[in-house]
């Protein structure tokens, strides 16, 4: 009986798995790529055979997930042939005996480089240590310059993570997600793959907030008639404008994600209601000449906009320069008969693939052969060779190496001039500085200012679309410490820290010797004692400071460090030594923390970290309550375990949460709270409005007679008839906070309500 089950099981699994990989087939044939379905099969027979008999969480078998991610690589990101291969095979290396030089005899050394790279940077980035961690990111990095394709199927195989993702305990779903949002979504952004972007953001979102998600999901589809009612209604009179062009075209609904909706209204403190650009209209046409596309883009604006009005301030041109990852549009605002503003995106069906596949649908414009990444994508290998210069250089610290590849992932651009004429695409908010070192290295270091538009600007003048900046240098300008402040690309911020690194060695070393020439001099042997209380004496915190301070001349050696050495009792020669206390970091300041009632939970070694942490009142005093983002009952929060084995509580939403969840995912937990309305806790709340008389009395009696919550402290000014404060309270939970605020928006002359941190 147990056989025929499991005769059964097999051949459901059989005809599963054929399935799947019949439709991967179907929609590779239907693709313009060169038809190499043999290699693509024998991919298929290997991957099944070695991956034989294993499972995934789901039940599934596990070659269902090679099968899907290679399904995304073709169907989605529009790749061919040969990354499909590495996609079947990309868990082969490391999941079986199977090693890279066996693939490259079977398939080619091209498709094993492929699979090799993703070995390398499999299971996540990150594991349990930091540096680890930023290695792995190098060697993603390193790979991806070498191969785009390694980066393009890595975001293809987090895909289907993230579509899988309802298997795995919560604290692996937070690590998972928030790696996705912190590294995998900006990437996936910077190659143009908005359509894969957009729904890596809005996956995490709905396991990091499941509640907000749902809430927003709900909202949606109520609102859905009344959208499709406005749809139709703008669109036409717009239909048959182009129709009367003889235009080949469709007309698009495009709705907000709910995770842009949301990030929307946390930016903005704004409820769902008051979003009004959920909707927009995208028109996508056939150009009759492909060298025509960008007039008939303007064109159609034109035509359109005698119809309806345009917002004057609110046109994008994406066409003559397109964004960095390829994207080219038109985007105008009309309003409406309704009296909403409807954004119109105006693209060719040409732009519409590049903007929702990325620079994988370029290829599909190169008479229709299997994709082959060239050298001819000059804005991505900018960016590539970018990314090359700052792995150059890499932070000592791996969340700020981190930081500086995403100081570049999701800068939306300026277009900027040269003196010469020539056009340059530059991070919006990016300064005078941040030009010259995009420019050179040595322009960089050496600048003293510029000339923007012919006028002269101090080197943190930040930069508008359409400057012409000339830069000025001096030979005798060195780099300042202070620059790292203000700059804002990567570049520029590594190349800064890079110098400083350089000149801070170099002055070391020269104090190093400055301090040896005085102790030899003077007949003191060089001692970690001696040294140490040189550096006490002078008040300098550590070692590095002190032989730095002595490089630069701010510190000279003489008779009163003779003398203090003799007056603690040490002295030339043999014997007659005091033992110092070692000096490490004696005078460092450590941070005042509040002591808890409480003694902190120490982790210990078999600590189950799958089950989630529950927070009550007589827990509470064991956790570590964090001030960056001051989680309060009713906040979706997590736990992560710091190096002393104690829990810290964040927010989800919290950014420090998110460097957490990026670089330490082994350490995050599922934390809930269970608490009962029997403990007060902060909160502040912001309002502005319009000032009359009798405001101050009707806010204080709806929350302390109204909502029967104490003031703790109300701080309020009034300028120019408009009045702006805050409110301190003592509140039980978020659900107090929402009440008191839906409260406060009811008063007169209220115009905007929310919580402040």
């Amino acid at each position: 009986m147990d056989d025929e089950i499991d005769i059964k099981h097999e051949e459901a699994d059989e005809k599963l798995v054929n399935g799947a990989f019949q439709r991967l087939l179907d929609s590779y044939l239907s693709s313009r790529h060169r038809k190499k379905v043999d290699i693509i099969t024998k991919a298929f027979n290997f991957a099944k055979q070695a991956h034989k008999g294993v499972r995934r969480l789901s039940g599934e078998p596990y070659i269902m997930h090679p099968i899907a991610v290679a399904q995304i690589a073709c169907e989605e990101v529009g790749l061919g042939s040969t990354s499909i291969c590495a996609a079947l095979l990309h868990d082969v290396v490391e999941d079986t005996d199977y090693t890279c030089e066996d693939l490259a005899n079977i398939f080619g050394p091209k498709i094993a480089q492929i699979v090799d790279g993703l070995t390398k940077i499999s299971g996540g980035i990150f594991g349990e240590q930091a540096s680890a961690q930023a290695e792995n990111f190098k060697k993603l990095l390193l790979t991806m310059s070498e191969d785009i394709r390694v980066i393009l199927i890595k975001i293809c195989d987090r895909l289907h993570n993230m579509r899988t993702l309802e298997s795995q305990p919560a604290n692996k779903q937070y690590k998972i997600a928030g790696e996705t949002l912190y590294i995998y979504a900006p990437l996936a952004h910077r190659l143009g793959l908005y359509k894969v972007k957009s729904e890596l953001e809005n996956l995490s979102f709905r396991y990091e907030h499941p509640d907000e998600y749902n809430s927003i999901k709900d909202k949606l589809k109520e609102t859905e008639q009344s959208r499709h009612e406005l749809f139709d209604k703008f669109t036409a009179p717009i239909e048959e404008t182009l129709q009367q062009m003889g235009l080949k075209y469709h007309i698009k609904e495009r709705v907000k994600t709910p995770y842009s909706i949301w990030t929307k209204m946390q930016n903005k403190h704004v409820t769902f209601d008051e979003i009004y650009d959920i909707l927009a209209v995208r028109i996508i046409f056939t150009p009759n000449k492909r060298e025509e596309e960008i007039n008939e883009c303007f064109n159609i604006y034109v035509a359109i906009s005698k119809i309806y009005k345009s917002h004057p301030d609110r046109m994008r041109d994406w066409l003559s320069h397109p964004k960095a990852n390829g994207y080219q549009a038109l985007h105008v605002t009309l309003m409406s008969k309704q009296g909403r503003w409807i954004e119109v995106q105006i693209r060719s069906d040409r732009m519409d693939e590049i903007a929702e596949q990325g620079f994988a649908a370029h290829w599909k414009y190169k008479d229709g052969e299997d994709v082959e990444f060239t050298e001819d994508e000059n804005e991505l290998n900018d960016w590539l060779r970018t990314i090359k210069e700052i792995l150059d250089d890499p932070q000592p610290d791996a969340m700020d190496f981190l930081d500086a590849i995403k100081l570049n992932l999701f800068a939306s651009e300026i277009f900027v001039f040269t003196p010469k004429g020539e056009i340059r695409t530059m991070p919006a908010g990016c300064t005078a500085l941040d030009f010259a070192f995009s420019i050179h290295t040595f322009l960089g270091s050496h600048c003293i200012g510029a000339k923007v538009n012919h006028k002269l600007v101090p080197l943190s003048h930040k930069l508008e679309s359409g400057d012409q900046v000339e830069i000025l240098t001096s030979n005798s300008q060195h780099v300042q410490a202070s620059w790292v402040n203000f700059v804002s690309t990567a570049k520029a911020k590594g190349k800064i820290q890079a110098i400083l690194r350089r000149d801070s060695r170099e002055l070391q070393k020269k104090g190093e010797a400055l301090l040896a020439e005085f102790l030899q001099k003077n007949q003191i042997e060089s001692k970690p004692e001696v040294i140490g209380q040189l550096a006490v004496f002078h008040e300098v915190a550590n070692l590095e400071d002190f032989y730095q301070a002595l490089g630069n001349k701010t510190i000279l050696l003489g008779e009163k460090d003779l003398d203090e050495l003799a007056g603690k009792n040490v002295t030339t020669g043999k014997g007659g030594w005091r033992k110092l206390v070692p000096f490490l970091g004696r005078n460092k300041q450590k941070p005042v923390e509040d002591v808890p009632q409480q003694q902190l939970f120490v982790v210990p070694e078999k600590f189950n970290r799958k089950k989630p942490i529950f927070i009550s009142e007589d827990t509470i005093g064991q956790y570590k309550f964090k001030h960056c983002c001051h989680p309060i009952p009713g906040d979706d929060i997590l736990g992560y375990i710091d190096n002393k084995h104690q829990i810290e509580i964040h927010k989800r939403a919290c950014p420090v949460a998110d460097k957490l969840k990026s670089g330490f995912g082994n350490r995050i937990l599922d934390a809930k709270w269970d608490m009962h309305k029997r403990m007060f806790f902060d909160a502040t709340i912001r309002m502005q409005g319009i000032d009359r008389m009798g405001i101050l009395v009707d806010i204080s009696r709806v929350i302390t007679s109204q909502m029967s919550v104490n003031i703790h402290k109300l701080t309020i000014g009034s300028n120019d008839g408009v009045f702006d404060g805050s409110i301190e309270l003592r509140v039980h939970d978020r659900e107090d906070v929402r009440a008191i605020i839906d409260e406060l928006k009811k008063i007169e002359g209220t115009q905007d309500v929310q919580q402040i941190m």
